[in-house]
């Protein structure tokens, strides 16, 4: 019987390459991220043994927010080489220790800076509930858990930063670095300029005294005043606050600065990211304030360059009932 001829066994078709989604990621230079202490090769000693807070490593991999984090530790969710671990304070190293959150291995995310032109109408929020358009959703594109740099209230516009170096986000937003931020404020009425002098000064405000306002008058209607703000703090509405202070409510507020990085020739409703040199430069800008708020309290107020003003000190007041010292507006330092 004639043999047919010999098949050659087929070979497999190779399997096709898996589809990895891209974005354009600003590259970091800044060095303050998990990210970059993984990828650096050097031994970076800050006191913590190259061990992070558990809830801190899910929260930098994008998992979620570090309270959101403890929900999923304690519904025992999250494992630690392969045990499972309810303990909120736990701290591993994120280079040796393998975290596992629902059989998923983590690995922290490339950091990514965006500058969006925030319109009116829209909340600084990642709440999945809320119902207000939220600023977030207008950066949906970029990939990875980003959150706001500060905040911006639904009535205000202008430049808003958003990230997921939550170091980088604290030299940012924290007093002590004093990373000046500018606006355009409309109010109503005609400002008298001693008024504004009280600002400037800095004021008593729920939180505290304010570090005082740099401010100038652009123009002045017989309804309304046009003037430019710079403050180095970030309490909640400050410059709506201020001028209800002295009587003269705002109109209308954009930012249109933080640090060297301003909303020039971006559109409302866009945003674009940071490059290298702007993430240095606001990095820069915050070490510059610290700098000389160490040499202030070395040398006295005067160490500090004019037109820099520094928190003026707390006036002394009789104690209040509970033991804490009772401030001219009737608040004590014991319910704060």
């Amino acid at each position: 019987m004639a043999k047919g001829p010999v098949r050659k066994p087929r070979k497999p078709a190779p399997r096709p390459k898996q589809r990895v989604r891209t974005t354009k990621l600003a590259p970091s230079s800044s060095g303050t991220s998990l990210f970059d202490r993984l990828a650096s090769t050097e031994v970076v000693d800050d006191g913590l043994e190259g061990r992070f807070r558990l809830n801190h490593f899910m929260a930098q991999c994008g998992v979620a927010s570090r309270r959101a984090s403890d929900e999923l530790i304690e519904q025992g969710r999250v494992s630690v080489n392969g045990a499972v671990t309810k303990e909120l304070g736990l701290k591993i190293d994120p280079i040796r220790d393998r975290v596992e959150v629902d059989g998923s291995v983590l690995k922290p995310e490339k950091p990514t800076y965006v500058v969006l032109h925030k319109p009116k109408g829209f909340v600084c929020t990642s709440a999945t509930r809320e119902q207000k358009p939220r600023a977030i959703d207008l950066v949906a594109s970029v990939r990875g858990r980003l959150f706001s740099v500060g905040r911006l209230d639904l009535d205000s516009e202008g430049l808003l930063i958003f990230t997921n170096d939550g170091a980088f986000a604290d030299r940012l937003t924290h007093p002590r670095y004093g990373v000046p931020k500018n606006y355009e404020v409309v109010v109503r009425g005609r400002v008298d300029p001693e008024e504004l002098d009280k600002l400037r000064g800095g004021i008593w405000l729920a939180e505290g005294r304010t570090s005082g306002a740099r401010i100038r008058i652009r123009r002045r209607g017989a309804e309304r005043t046009y003037l430019d703000v710079e403050i180095r703090e970030g309490k909640n509405r400050e410059v709506r606050r201020l001028f209800s202070r002295i009587g003269y409510p705002v109109l209308r507020l954009k930012r249109t600065s933080i640090g060297p990085i301003t909303i020039r020739g971006l559109a409302s409703g866009r945003y674009r990211f940071l490059t290298n040199a702007e993430i240095n430069g606001l990095l820069a800008a915050s070490s510059e304030e610290e700098a000389l708020d160490g040499a202030a309290e070395q040398g006295g107020a005067d160490a500090r360059p004019s037109g820099q003003r520094g928190r003026a000190p707390r006036p002394e007041g009789k104690r209040s009932p509970r033991g804490g010292t009772q401030s001219a507006g009737g608040r004590g330092r014991g319910r704060r």
